[in-house]
């Protein structure tokens, strides 16, 4: 036991330090490898190696974490390198995954890791690429190859960026395994000594068998729902943040847009002979100055990013009349004069453009594509609005910058959301998931067969013995405790059970048998209906009808004391219960009498009882006995109750009573096929019967089918019995 504490307090002091110490030299490791392929100009990252390290020797949150704080502290020279902090992490997963199937120890399995990585580096690398430099080449460690492979006209631009980007990650992701691969085969037997949590585990469970306690037993366990809380959690802040952000970014670059529109057409009106623009429209490039004027404004459409065309028009009520447009080098301009109709999207402002009134930016897809449009009056000398200013701003340029950005805020989102909730998770697991799972786990496997199974499970249980120092361990010690008491209850109450159990058997199969004995006409009605009572009342159970009766213990109590019902026949003369003939009206009245006999004999049996808890399914049994020939209308016998007055167990049994009569075989008649028995009962729905429970009797038509199959064989068997001795 000495020895023992002296192992674990060493562990305990230097369990924490080596996988931070080898984390933040894997973190150096990272950072050294960016800086000497930025310094030597190498077309390689070596940006993972250290990251591969931290997970293969120290686990997946060290990788994570290494790979992640790598591409921050990057961030300070190359300003993208933030963004790709989600690939990094991506690689310290499958890195910790692949070590512990040892990959990187195996051959040709060394090759999966390399593949992974390429795959995440080269190939979501390359999306995250085209996204963040606005669909277009970037600007990295590939960007020189993927030129070069354009230029060949070999692939576009976006298939040339990823095949740059999947070869420059093939060489640096082989590099970067490599070295893993020789690290680890330098120190095969080399770990971290294990944590306070990894003792505690094996600990958990006496044979030292390994056991995913992150998982439940059907469903989604607690692991996935603590998972599923977090990040649900991040998400939602992270999609409202990045609404927030994108929504002020695209004001913003709408306005900045609008801004730049009409500062180029301030500069183009500048440009501009007011008094003579009339003239220009009518006499184009024949009037003086007309051509250096046109070659003004194209310097200025072409001086300004995401400028379109700059354009100089007459409004007159039949549409826009061209003074100057521009070529572009893939649209010839108009020649002046020419009347351009207006686009659909101007049609509101047309009243405004006649009188000459500033309007707002507009923003159209139609003629000449999507763009954002400002018009700018020019007024002459005189103060009369002689032309507008046009400038067309492309919308493809406006949403690429907004898809870039949009990509930046997603990119980030993803790193930070990946290295929180692998720590929260970690975090949840070790102090919460795995004991609370340890101690369900236990509770699953706890046996009540026997009193040695007990005395065992019992045992085991408290050999968990967790010490967490919180709530779960008071929890686990309230566990024990309310074990120790159940398994002495059990012990108890078992021996009293086995005692009512033979009582209330005895009595039931012994009352059932004499009226059997006597009666030569029923066969083995008394357990017919007892079978049709079991399978009435669990579907009523399952359907939900009278869910606050029927009960498990009411459903027993039914079940087993059903065939007492008819034990009143045992008071009717023989004469009269196997009379061949019809009944006169004294001899009905007598049968009648049957149901108040019976239920008078189980109550002079309650009477020997002064426990309720084992007098209730005599209860039941007076019940079924007294009341299963009334009627849901008030017209049965012997007390004429109706509707709910009639206890519930007498209904289901007035049921299960007719069914029974109607198809079983009798010494004076022959069974009724099934389906008119089951439309007679259909028949009695709200008059005979209780609709619900006839509609219960319904829905389990296939069961009951099968029920009466067996039970018609079983009657044509007693009644060969009984011919027998008759004969």
């Amino acid at each position: 036991m000495e020895q023992h504490d002296t192992v674990t307090t060493r562990s305990r002091r230097v369990g924490w330090k080596y996988p931070v110490l080898i984390s933040l030299g894997c973190l150096l490791i990272n950072i050294l490898g960016k800086e000497i392929t930025n310094l030597f100009s190498l077309p390689l990252y070596l940006d993972s190696i250290g990251t591969i390290l931290a997970s293969v020797m120290c686990g997946g949150i060290p990788g994570i974490a290494v790979g992640f704080l790598s591409n921050i502290i990057n961030n300070i020279t190359d300003p993208t390198a933030a963004y790709y902090g989600v690939l990094n992490i991506l690689i310290a997963v499958f890195a910790a995954f692949f070590d512990r199937r040892n990959y990187f120890k195996r051959f040709p399995h060394i090759f999966i890791p390399v593949l992974t990585f390429v795959a995440i580096g080269g190939g979501l690398g390359s999306l995250l690429t085209w996204g963040l430099y606005g669909f277009t080449f970037g600007s990295g460690v590939s960007a020189p190859l993927a030129h070069f492979i354009h230029d060949r006209g070999v692939f576009g631009p976006f298939a040339s960026q990823l095949s740059a980007d999947l070869l420059v990650d093939l060489a640096d992701k082989t590099i970067s395994v490599a070295i893993a691969a020789v690290v680890l085969y330098l120190l095969p037997h080399w770990r971290p000594a294990p944590t306070k949590y990894q003792r505690w585990e094996r600990s958990c469970f006496p044979d030292g068998t390994p056991k995913d306690l992150t998982k439940g037993s059907h469903g989604l366990s607690l692991h996935g729902k603590f998972l599923l809380l977090v990040s649900t959690s991040l998400m939602a802040v992270a999609v409202t943040v990045t609404f927030i952000s994108y929504n002020q970014f695209h004001n913003t670059n709408v306005e900045s847009q609008i801004n730049m529109g009409k500062g180029v057409a301030n500069v183009a009106k500048d440009a501009l002979d007011k008094n003579r623009l009339l003239e220009f429209m009518e006499q184009g490039p024949r009037a003086d100055g007309y051509t250096e004027t046109k070659q003004h404004l194209t310097s200025i459409m072409n001086s300004t990013d995401g400028i379109e065309y700059v354009y100089v028009y007459h409004i007159e009520k039949d549409g826009c009349h061209v003074i100057f447009d521009p070529d572009t080098p893939d649209q010839k301009g108009a020649t002046a004069g020419t009347v351009i109709p207006f686009d659909d999207a101007f049609r509101p402002y047309t009243l405004s453009l006649l009188r000459g009134e500033p309007i707002d930016p507009i923003i159209s897809d139609e003629t000449y594509g999507w763009l954002l449009t400002i018009y700018d009056p020019v007024y002459d000398s005189k103060g009369n609005c002689v032309a507008y200013v046009g400038v067309d701003i492309s919308m493809a340029t406006l949403i690429r910058n907004e898809y870039v950005f949009l990509t930046r805020i997603i990119a980030l989102f993803l790193g930070f959301f990946a290295l929180i909730l692998a720590i929260v998770a970690s975090l949840g697991r070790r102090n919460i998931i795995h004991p609370i799972n340890s101690i369900a786990l236990a509770s699953n496997a706890f046996a009540y067969k026997s009193e040695g199974a007990r005395a065992d499970s019992l045992e085991r249980l408290k050999e968990l013995d967790i010490r967490t120092g919180d709530e779960i361990e008071h929890l686990y010690s309230s566990f024990v405790k309310t074990s120790e008491d159940m398994v002495a209850y059990i012990e108890d109450a078992q021996a009293k059970s086995e005692q009512i159990a033979r009582l209330q058997n005895g009595l039931i199969l012994m009352l059932a048998d004499m009226v059997e004995s006597r009666d030569k006409c029923t066969g083995n009605h008394v357990r017919n209906t007892a079978s049709y009572v079991s399978v009435i009342t669990k579907q009523m159970r399952e359907e939900g009808i009278y869910a606050d009766q029927l009960s498990d213990d009411f459903i027993f109590d039914v079940v087993s004391t059903a065939p007492l019902h008819d034990v009143g026949k045992i008071k009717v003369p023989d004469a009269i219960l196997n009379k061949p003939g019809k009944l006169t009206e004294e001899e009905f009245k007598q049968m009648k009498n049957h149901s108040a006999a019976g239920g008078e004999i189980i109550e002079k049996a309650l009477s020997n009882f002064t426990d309720e808890g084992q007098s209730g399914f005599l209860n039941e049994a007076m019940n079924l006995a007294s009341y299963h020939h009334e009627r849901w209308d008030g017209k049965g016998y012997p007390k004429g109750l109706a509707g709910e007055e009639i206890p519930l167990s007498a209904r289901i049994m007035a049921v299960a009573d007719v069914f029974d009569a109607l198809v079983a075989r009798r010494s004076y008649k022959p069974g009724f096929p099934f389906e008119k028995a089951v439309a007679i009962i259909t028949e009695g729905k709200g008059t005979q019967f209780d609709p619900r429970v006839v509609d219960a009797f319904l829905h389990a038509e296939e069961e009951i089918r099968k029920v009466c199959a067996v039970n018609q064989a079983a009657d044509e068997v007693a009644f060969i019995e009984q011919e027998d001795n008759w004969k």
